[in-house]
């Protein structure tokens, strides 16, 4: 199971995250959204997604690169794996204490608020739910962690990490001594990672590729639609014949 887990279940998440966006995307690109509820409720919300928001950026960042980052590139910097797990251990305290006090007041502001809690779906409260599960064993890694400050417990999770990237057999055996709560929060970022297609996390993809696809895959001028049934002519003759029967002095088009 341990093989599986931590071998096999990394590419299935992976390879449902890739294909079920694209999927998504090109079948229900209307979908591709937050389905913001700033109008219903602003109380909590600016304070709670900037934290939350910054938050899951920077520990997301310091994932990416503190485990994708060939450890031979840290030697030759002359960066130790001490000094290395103590960054860690600092700035992904830091940063896991804000996303869980944000997605704290935005998981109460959904839940309490009767307007907000009808218009969510299950999967807006339950992906929120994961994401804090997801948050409150990473701070649990930092305890387990401030014991192995030598920094060799996190060459094990580098090891695994690249040899899950590059595709190498025997990335199982590379965390297969450490700590439970370690096993805990990688499958529980999988399982995310799977879920993330299905959830209105895809917007967070728009942030990275949306720009780049209005500079360089947009194939002309933007087109609008008008939800309007009557033909424009009609429209025009109908504020022309108001505004005559107003006076000069009316504006306001008749729909």
């Amino acid at each position: 199971m341990h093989d599986f887990l931590f071998g096999v279940y990394p590419y299935i998440a992976t390879g449902v995250l890739i294909v079920g966006s694209v999927a998504r995307y090109e079948r229900d690109p209307f979908t591709w959204k937050t389905s913001s509820s700033q109008l219903l409720r602003r109380k909590q919300l600016i304070i709670g997604s900037i934290l939350f928001h910054v938050g899951v950026l920077v520990i997301f960042f310091g994932h990416l690169i503190g485990l994708l980052t060939p450890i031979a590139v840290f030697d030759a910097l002359g960066v130790s794996h001490g000094a290395k797990q103590l960054l860690a251990v600092i700035a992904g305290g830091i940063a896991g204490a804000m996303a869980l006090a944000g997605g704290l007041m935005l998981f109460h502001r959904r839940w309490t608020d009767p307007r907000i809690r009808a218009t969510s779906s299950f999967a807006d409260t339950a992906i929120l739910v994961l994401l804090l599960a997801q948050l409150v064993l990473g701070m649990g890694t930092i305890v387990v962690s401030l014991g192995h400050l030598d920094g060799h417990e996190m060459t094990k999770f580098m090891s695994w990490a690249q040899r899950i990237a590059t595709f190498r057999s025997g990335a199982a055996d590379q965390i297969v001594d450490v700590a439970l709560v370690f096993k805990l929060h990688l499958f529980l970022g999988l399982t995310i990672f799977l879920l993330f297609p299905f959830t209105r996390l895809v917007h967070i993809l728009s942030g990275f590729f949306a720009p780049l696809r209005y500079m360089f895959a947009r194939s002309g001028y933007q087109i609008v639609r008008s939800r309007r049934t009557r033909p424009l002519e009609d429209r025009r003759r109908a504020f022309d014949t108001v505004q005559a029967k107003r006076g000069p002095t009316a504006t306001t088009p008749a729909e």
